[in-house]
């Protein structure tokens, strides 16, 4: 493209301490968060005619691991493409040569809310069942294309109003198929799941421990985190203790042991909505479940595809959202690379312009369609978060009407939850 002209398309504005080089078909940008691994800020997308949300890369060539994470996030998203995985819009740099290449721009659908909000807000069965199914999903057409997130969290969960949820954030994103060791410190210590706390990698057929942990306490180190762990689920059994190393086994049967409460204790009624009169869900099922997700022994707890058919989810069950065809990874050697910082440069740099060639003229090319016509076809009748709708499921509940004021909040303290 010509100089002068790509210069046209570009203009700076401040956003806090950083100066956003945009497109002009972005207008009305908000900052809604900030943190390390970027800059995030709503805007007004002319040329969609919908809002958006444009994160800016911090600092992408600061070191290998910076890019290395920053390469990986973007072919991750390029190649993804689900209703309950959050969906590349574009991705672009003010900059015309490999030389001046610093700056990395990814627009993505601008969200309502982060988990972190919606789980404070009075939700009956129905939108917690909706949320758990839709979340179960994405880790699913993940784990299809042997994709662990690694860094599951409810700030990496978001919603809207209506109930879409999206799972977020892959920078820390691994393939299972990798020979690699992948090193655990990258999950938030509460989320992590027993296996990796102890040093025993990831199960890749077993849901992300997020789909059940935000239930557990908060620990300041991993021992402390395991100690809290099995004083609420008691002390494992010998069977499982014999598949850990040595070193681990002998601290682990060193600690005092703990027979952990039952379930009825833990997650007592007190703490669940009604029961539903539409769709029979009921506390009990949501405990079950609970109880089959918080289990210490990977090998012993319930899969993700086992979970899609347990009572308090399946009401929910759609062939063409649970069993959508996998992302193609384009990079076979996605997590075997190792590059200096200017190698990856190059290679994101070229990323960049395989989408700017893609998506010439408003097509994007090479992209599987979008689920969203099968879904609305669908007879299936889905929750929103709205007060209005509790008792009306028919009517498609919603996380809105009385908690807009929650979601607006929400929305303008980092709605995508990627900047944590």
């Amino acid at each position: 493209m010509n100089r002068n002209k790509r210069e046209k398309e570009f203009y700076s504005l401040d956003v806090g301490d950083s100066t956003f080089t945009v497109l002009k078909r972005y207008q009305n940008l908000r900052p809604i968060g900030s943190g390390a691994q970027g800059i995030v800020c709503s805007a007004y997308d002319h040329n969609l005619e919908r809002n958006v949300a444009i994160k800016k890369l911090s600092r992408p060539f600061q070191n290998q691991t910076h890019a290395k994470r920053a390469y990986r996030e973007l072919v991750l998203m390029k190649c993804v493409n689900h209703k309950n995985i959050i969906g590349l819009l574009n991705v672009f740099t003010p900059q015309k040569t490999l030389e001046e290449f610093q700056d990395v721009y990814i627009v993505m659908e601008l969200m309502d809310a982060n988990l972190c909000q919606v789980i404070q807000m009075e939700l009956d069965h129905e939108r917690l069942s909706y949320l758990l199914y839709q979340m179960l999903c994405g880790i699913k057409h993940l784990h299809a294309a042997g994709i662990i997130h690694r860094d599951l969290k409810p700030s990496n969960i978001v919603v809207k109003s209506d109930c879409t949820l999206k799972i977020l954030d892959f920078g820390l994103a691994r393939t299972a198929a990798t020979g690699l060791l992948m090193t655990p410190y990258v999950v938030t210590r509460y989320y992590r799941a027993p296996e990796v706390i102890l040093g025993m990698g990831y199960q890749a057929n077993a849901p992300e421990k997020p789909c059940a942990a935000f239930f557990l306490h908060v620990g300041t180190s991993d021992i402390d985190q395991w100690n809290k762990v099995i004083e609420q689920l008691g002390t494992p059994s010998q069977e499982f203790l014999m598949k850990l190393n040595q070193s681990v086994r002998t601290y682990v049967e060193n600690r005092p042991r703990y027979a952990g409460f039952t379930f009825e204790k833990l997650f007592p009624d007190v703490l669940f909505p009604a029961d539903s009169e539409h769709n029979k869900l009921k506390a009990s099922q949501a405990r079950d479940l609970l109880s089959k997700m918080l289990v210490i022994d990977a090998s012993k707890r319930i899969s993700v595809s086992e979970a899609l058919q347990h009572p308090y989810i399946n009401v929910w069950y759609d062939p063409t959202e649970v069993e959508a065809p996998p992302p193609l990874i384009t990079d076979k050697q996605l997590d075997e690379r190792e590059h200096t910082v200017e190698e990856w440069k190059d290679l994101i740099y070229m990323e960049v312009q395989d989408w700017e060639e893609r998506t010439k003229n408003g097509v994007i090319r090479g992209q599987p369609a979008s689920l969203g016509a099968a879904v609305s076809s669908s007879s299936q009748q889905y929750p929103s978060v709205s007060s209005s709708s509790v008792n009306d499921v028919s009517t498609n509940p919603t996380l809105a009407s009385d908690t807009d004021s929650s979601l607006e909040t929400a929305s303008n303290t980092d709605p995508l939850g990627c900047c944590r």
